[in-house]
């Protein structure tokens, strides 16, 4: 058996900087990965079927680490079958890229455990086709992304801790980029700028998160008590440095959903991993 942690990650801002003629979205932003993690354990045998065992309300076909499993068969000079099992700890439909790291961490073990002879790069792409956060997760580096996502540039961002709301929602990306008052037009902008004033970034789907699920404006109203809260990704997950003044056990105590104290990552646990 193959035990590893598949790490979540958060957008520490992100701006739609236009629309191309395809329908996809321009993008910016920042991925930094932190030590919120699934567990993912993986059961080799000598069937050839893929199983997957914990995530029973998606289906297979849609699953992405079953797809992730998939794209990589054609490559496997040694296939075996595989009973994957996962312990979500990571919440869904969170804005914390589990789903897109489950399916790098698939690619990485599979890669190696079926001896497809793929570099990082190739596996990255192979990613792409699963969903666009996934690239960052199988390079397994904290990174400034544009394009869709996949354009990725690795960064060094300071060590820092986050109290992390989940409000009880589960969010429609397909319906916040569906909004008319959605702003594509953010000015394309800079690392450097970034470094100068990050209080000065933001999320576009913000507004629109908060005006259409009440949860989310009650976590960003709590948290913004003691800090600057800000959405991950299309959310519905909101978070906020934390600095020495807070009182974390207080804060997590009286929320108003689930929290998480969490702690940036360098890069991921899986950023040398070897069989």
């Amino acid at each position: 058996m193959i035990r590893v942690p598949s790490p979540a990650k958060l957008n520490l801002f992100l701006h739609i900087t236009g629309r191309r003629a395809d329908g996809y979205h321009e993008l910016q932003s920042i991925f930094e990965l932190i030590d919120l993690y699934d567990w993912m354990n993986f059961y080799p045998n000598d069937d050839s079927a893929i199983e997957i065992a914990g995530l029973e309300q998606v289906d297979l076909k849609n699953n992405l680490i079953y797809r992730a499993a998939e794209i990589l068969k054609p490559y496997a000079q040694k296939l075996c079958g595989l009973k994957i099992e996962i312990e979500k700890n990571i919440p869904m439909g969170a804005g914390l890229g589990g789903g897109s790291s489950n399916a790098a961490t698939t690619l990485i073990v599979l890669n190696q455990l079926w001896q497809c002879g793929l570099n990082i790069q190739q596996l990255a792409e192979l990613g792409l086709q699963l969903g666009a956060d996934v690239p960052v997760f199988v390079h397994g580096q904290n990174a400034w992304a544009e394009g869709v996502g996949e354009h990725l540039s690795f960064i060094d961002l300071a060590q820092k801790q986050y109290i992390i709301l989940k409000p009880d929602c589960f969010i429609s990306t397909q319906l916040l980029f569906s909004q008319k008052t959605l702003t594509r037009d953010s000015k394309p902008t800079t690392f450097c700028a970034y470094q100068l004033k990050p209080s000065s970034f933001g999320n576009n789907f913000e507004p629109i998160a908060r005006s259409l699920y009440p949860q989310v404006d009650e976590a960003m109203h709590y948290l913004d008590q003691f800090g600057q809260a800000k959405l991950t990704g299309t959310g519905a997950c909101v978070f906020t440095d934390i600095n020495a003044e807070m009182n974390i056990a207080e804060i997590v105590e009286n929320a108003p959903c689930k929290a998480y104290v969490v702690n940036s990552l360098k890069q991921s646990p899986l950023y040398d991993f070897q069989l």
